[in-house]
């Protein structure tokens, strides 16, 4: 993974890779309380054995940008008899438990959860649309405001949730060291 996550992050390509895998350990450590709440997939871009510690199932990603990639995932589970389904990052290491639990608890077809940088840092569906990401420009600050959009041209309510915030440049990384030390 050396040198394919966490590159906005300006460090070396093994020490992001590092962050990476303890942002996801961190992100699986929070989901491990929700036994009988929430059913927890790891979903990965290719095989991995990594946090073979959590006994959560696994999937591939489908190939395709990330909007093709969250609603591959979303409708799969939709369709496969799950109620609602929420899809977190692993870029909000400190995000608190109270957040996944009032996304979960929204009546909205889709609750967003924002971050402070115009993205989100986990979405949950309980209906899906093909165009719910259409002209969503990933990776800017607008991804937000894109996917609303998006949603509502679908029809769909959405609810926006609890604002956080993600790691995904160095004054970011440097803003979770002092998370950290306090």
């Amino acid at each position: 993974m050396p040198g394919r996550v966490k590159t906005r992050l300006e460090v070396d390509p093994i020490r992001a890779a590092e962050l990476h895998s303890a942002f996801v350990r961190e992100t699986l450590t929070m989901l491990d309380q929700f036994p009988g709440i929430a059913d927890v997939e790891i979903s990965t871009d290719e095989p991995a054995k990594s946090w073979s510690e959590f006994h959560f199932s696994r999937s591939l990603q489908v190939p395709g940008d990330l909007g093709q990639r969250l609603f591959a995932a979303i409708r799969g589970a939709l369709d496969g008899g799950r109620p609602r389904v929420l899809i977190l990052g692993s870029d909000s290491p400190t995000l608190p438990p109270g957040h996944v639990r009032t996304l979960l608890a929204s009546r909205a077809d889709v609750a967003i959860g924002p971050t402070e940088d115009g993205g989100f840092y986990g979405i949950a569906c309980r209906r899906a649309a093909p165009e719910m990401f259409h002209e969503v420009r990933w990776s800017s600050a607008s991804v937000l405001e894109d996917t609303v959009r998006a949603l509502q041209r679908c029809g769909l309510t959405f609810e926006l949730g609890p604002h956080w915030f993600d790691v995904d440049t160095p004054a970011d990384l440097e803003r979770l060291g002092l998370w950290y030390r306090k």
